[in-house]
């Protein structure tokens, strides 16, 4: 088998667990309360977007007298709820997570969603499986800006184009390959376009070492040692 990536960065929501149909629901309530349906035009706002994002187009569209700090933290509460009561990890994907750590291959958890959200979604599905994790307040900028995988394969002392990100998103995807790194792309509630180091896959059931060792580009591997 060609040699593995030299990290996987995983993104969270709607990738290893089912929660982005939770972040679509809160947003819809929230957005419902203010006045406004959301509709397909919205949902390049929301999903695989940071909080704060969010929160600043519902204010645009709804023109509410609202805060943008106040906004999301109405978000974040509504989210953090659904999230509190239990998520799912999507098919595949702590098969895929028990190969990488049998294969002494590091993980990245990368999320757009704060913190608070970040360590609910470990504390159910475990922090163990991660080396590194970083939420929305960790970077400057996130999706779809690539400063978060460029800090986590910063974080990992490696160069994105060694390493394999898995996302569920346009946002997401558009991140990490910004940042150079292979996308691994499950589409979760909107479609992904095909494209350079993009491949797309119906489920992370499909994700295997086999698959992941054909995504960096041999000239970007690291040297064996001698």
């Amino acid at each position: 088998m060609p040699a593995l990536p030299a990290a996987v960065l995983f993104d969270m929501d709607g990738t290893l667990v089912d929660t982005e149909r939770l972040w679509l629901q809160a947003t819809a309530d929230i957005a419902t309360g203010l006045g406004h349906t959301l509709t397909e035009e919205d949902l390049p706002e929301v999903l695989g977007r940071a909080v704060d994002h969010t929160a600043a187009h519902l204010r645009r569209v709804t023109r509410t007298g609202l805060g943008a700090d106040a906004l999301a933290a109405l978000l974040t509460d509504a989210f953090g709820s659904m999230v509190a009561a239990g998520v799912v990890p999507r098919p595949g994907a702590l098969d895929l997570l028990a190969a990488l750590r049998g294969a002494s291959v590091p993980t990245a958890l990368v999320s757009a969603s704060p913190r608070r959200i970040v360590d609910l979604v470990l504390g159910h599905l475990g922090d163990e499986w991660f080396t590194v994790s970083f939420a929305a307040e960790d970077t400057v900028r996130t999706k779809p800006d690539p400063a978060p995988y460029l800090a986590a394969a910063g974080r990992l002392g490696l160069h994105p184009s060694v390493c394999v990100a898995v996302e569920d998103s346009p946002a997401g995807v558009a991140s990490a390959h910004a940042a150079g790194c292979s996308v691994v792309a499950v589409p979760s509630t909107v479609p992904i376009a095909e494209g350079a180091r993009i491949t797309l896959l119906d489920s992370l059931e499909q994700a295997d070492l086999a698959l992941l060792s054909t995504l960096t580009a041999p000239s970007a591997r690291p040297s064996p040692r001698r």
